[in-house]
């Protein structure tokens, strides 16, 4: 009779314990179950952008456009002179997968003229927002700081009269800090702003990239000749893309054409696009 009483006892003492430990395991379920509105598991994560990796900076420009926009090069008359000028200079950069970039100068006997190129590849860390979207911000940025004029109700089709300049840390750094002066607004020394052709002043362009612009200004060097800098920048999906192209004549009364280095700027850059499209 002993054993028999001893036995339900102890199922009872098993049968509590066992109910304690499951009050205790639903107290701390928290852990199982995400408050409503966590991000992490109720909404799914920002698209990354289409770009993981950027080219060569030096070699993403052909030896035929650097020969049109460099001419230079093509009177280097030493082989091993030349072919250091065709590799340019790599920009300084600390992250490689982030940003990359390389100039190029070269003297002929009309001018001397420089060239360099950007390419900044955009990532979000917040993962609400995609890393087309913060690309987008940053290139909305840049054109909201360049305050230049209004669209030109003569502006050609493929271009609105509205310009950009690009930040300072970038290589056309030169564009953006004289926006706001007289010469900056116009794409001749003679002729004032008013005078300028629209299909030559500072604007945005369409059909290059996601979305583009192009700036130009003519300012004084260090002698009387006048320097001209022309600047495109384009996004294409997550990456920004900078093209600076500058050209100063030798003889002091010399001034760069506007019409010519703009088609050089532009076709390169359509070469650029090209690229990251292929």
């Amino acid at each position: 009779m002993q054993r028999k009483a001893y036995v339900p006892g102890i199922a009872a003492l098993l049968a509590a314990l066992l109910a304690g430990c499951t009050g205790g395991s639903g107290s701390n379920g928290t852990a199982a179950d995400p408050k409503p509105g966590d991000i992490s598991v109720n909404t799914p994560a920002a698209q990354p952008g289409k770009y993981r990796t950027l080219p060569e900076a030096c070699a993403a420009v052909s030896h035929d456009s650097l020969d049109s926009l460099l001419p230079g090069i093509k009177e280097i008359t030493d082989q091993d002179r030349r072919d250091t000028a065709y590799e340019g200079q790599a920009t300084l950069t600390y992250d490689t997968d982030r940003r990359v970039g390389c100039g190029w100068k070269v003297e002929s006997t009309d001018a001397t003229d420089h060239l360099s190129v950007d390419f900044e590849r955009v990532v979000s860390y917040d993962n609400a927002v995609s890393d087309d979207s913060r690309a987008q911000d940053i290139y909305a940025t840049e054109e909201t700081a360049a305050n230049l004029p209004e669209a030109s109700a003569s502006a050609t089709p493929s271009d609105t009269g509205s310009a950009t300049a690009t930040p300072s840390a970038t290589p056309s750094t030169s564009a953006s800090t004289s926006t706001s002066s007289p010469s900056s607004a116009s794409a001749s020394t003679s002729a004032g702003p008013s005078e300028t052709p629209a299909d030559l002043q500072p604007r945005k362009l369409s059909g290059l990239g996601d979305e583009a612009f192009l700036n130009d200004k003519l300012n004084s060097g260090s002698s009387t000749a006048q320097q001209r800098t022309v600047t495109v920048v384009f996004r294409t999906s997550n990456v920004i893309v900078r093209i600076e192209y500058a050209e100063q004549p030798t003889a002091s009364t010399g001034t760069p054409d506007s019409e010519e280095m703009q088609d050089k700027a532009r076709n390169l850059a359509q070469k650029l696009v090209d690229r990251f499209n292929g």
